[in-house]
């Protein structure tokens, strides 16, 4: 009988989040109804200062709880086709070889240098976070991560992190990222990019610390495997891997052909971003582009071209659905009128901070406000037009307005479940997210001591 205790079983990642929906449709009983006006700026549509009212409670009902899914998928559509596609063009890349034979190649001419990769990589990644803003991006790239790291006796989480936190790195930075602090400061009426003298201060910062983070741990898995938070669900990978590499084609005249194709794809995405306001559909539309150039240079043919397309997208399935039940939860809130009780309950809650406190009040209200709206450009509209004002009336900079909401939309993305980015790349890499967390947590508060260490400085300096 003593025997008989049933292990703790982390929930499944849907049930987290299912969880949380049932939790934000019961909010709708006791939390007071209320919204803002919203009028169209510049193509955006934003909130009204001093415009909030209360209004007709409006709770949710059992049904329409389950109703709010399938909105929550569509309103994530163009989201979730986007991970849905650049899963199968990647698949194409996977399926030619090009991606295995390159990195065994690299591996072979950095041999006993392995520990510059995870560096090089990082900020590589981190250039493509301030620049475009690489977010949901940065999926597509994992698998080539972890292949490199269990190339160099290292594990999966080694693999995701050097990829997606190097772009995280750049996305907390920001210095010209469009869609969060260019949006932010239209908003906010500032300049738009100033501050980047200071914003590159805090990211240098931020990107050391998670190099030396992921490098610290990657020692310490390639000294004792058994470090690994994945060693249980990994150990046998090592001698899988290395009968994988054994059976590597050599990189041949194809396969660099195939890496050039998706190298000027992604400097064509990039000049599209800044040039021509692509976003995610013609960014998706391009990988299609990509994905079939690569398929027919790279010498699969039509059929297995598609074929591997389709393998590609199945791949992707979990990370790219949970995007779907992620977005429910605010539509949940939308639907239920309490979504702007909630910005303004915490706006005000910041104005009786004691002074010195403010600007980090500001900071946490955007970390918890980024858990229920985890899309950085539509925080900015949602919370931007409310942070502005407050920041002028307690004597504020409003760009420190823009830092405070910057980082707090930014550092939770690399651990709240709510994140359709980090659902999807853990998806791809087949981490369970209580692994991921267990790894990250602490980088995660080293940052957030950064963040506000930066803005305390911010408003002691005058950042403008």
């Amino acid at each position: 009988m003593g025997n008989d205790k049933r292990k703790w079983v982390t929930p499944h990642t849907y049930a987290i989040i299912f969880a949380v929906i049932v939790l934000a449709a019961i909010a709708t009983y006791i939390i007071p109804a209320g919204e803002y006006e919203r009028q169209e700026v510049d193509g955006r549509t934003v909130v009204v200062d001093n415009s909030y009212q209360s209004v007709e409670q409006n709770p949710i009902t059992f049904f329409e709880l389950f109703k709010s899914i399938p909105q929550g998928m569509q309103d994530g559509a163009t989201i979730i086709f986007y991970i849905f596609l650049i899963g199968g063009a990647f698949g194409v890349i996977r399926s030619t070889g090009a991606i295995d034979s390159g990195i065994n190649r690299l591996v072979h001419k950095l041999e006993n240098k392995d520990m510059l990769i995870i560096p090089m990589v990082m900020f590589t990644f981190s250039v493509l976070g301030f620049t475009t803003g690489m977010s949901e991006e940065s999926i597509i790239f994992v698998p080539i991560g972890i292949a490199i790291a269990r190339s160099l006796g290292y594990d999966s989480i080694v693999g995701t992190a050097m990829i997606t936190l190097g772009a995280a790195s750049g996305f907390i930075g920001g210095m010209l990222n469009p869609f969060t602090v260019g949006v932010a400061q239209g908003i906010a009426e500032v300049p738009l990019f100033s501050g980047i003298a200071f914003r590159s201060i805090v990211y240098i910062l931020i990107l050391v610390l998670a190099v030396w983070y992921v490098l610290r741990y990657a020692k310490k898995v390639k000294n004792d495997p058994r470090s690994s938070v994945m060693y249980d669900l990994e150990h046998t990978v090592e001698a899988d891997a290395e009968q994988a590499r054994s059976q590597i084609a050599d990189f041949n005249n194809r396969h660099a052909l195939v890496l050039l194709a998706l190298l000027t794809g992604v400097l064509i995405n990039m000049y599209g971003v800044f040039n021509w306001d692509w976003f995610l559909t013609e960014l998706a539309a391009s990988f299609i582009i990509i994905g079939l150039l690569c398929g027919l240079v790279g010498g699969l043919g039509i059929n297995k071209t598609f074929s591997s397309f389709v393998d590609g997208m199945r791949l992707v399935v979990f990370g790219a659905l949970i995007v779907g039940f992620a977005r429910t939860i605010l539509v949940v809130m939308q639907d239920g009128m309490i979504i702007d009780t909630v910005i303004y309950s915490l706006a005000t809650f910041i104005q009786h901070l004691p002074a010195s406190l403010n600007v980090i009040g500001m900071f946490f209200v955007q970390t918890f406000i980024n858990f229920f709206v985890p899309s950085g450009s539509g925080q900015a509209a949602a919370t931007m037009p409310i942070m502005v004002p407050l920041a002028d009336i307690l004597g504020l900079e409003r760009q420190v307005a823009v830092l405070a909401y910057q980082y707090g939309d930014a550092i939770s993305n690399s651990i709240i479940p709510t994140s359709a980015s980090l659902m999807g790349y853990l998806a791809v890499a087949g981490i369970p997210y209580e692994r991921w967390a267990k790894f990250i947590w602490k980088l995660i508060l080293l940052w957030s001591i950064v963040a506000m260490a930066a803005l305390v400085a911010a408003v002691m300096i005058g950042v403008s």
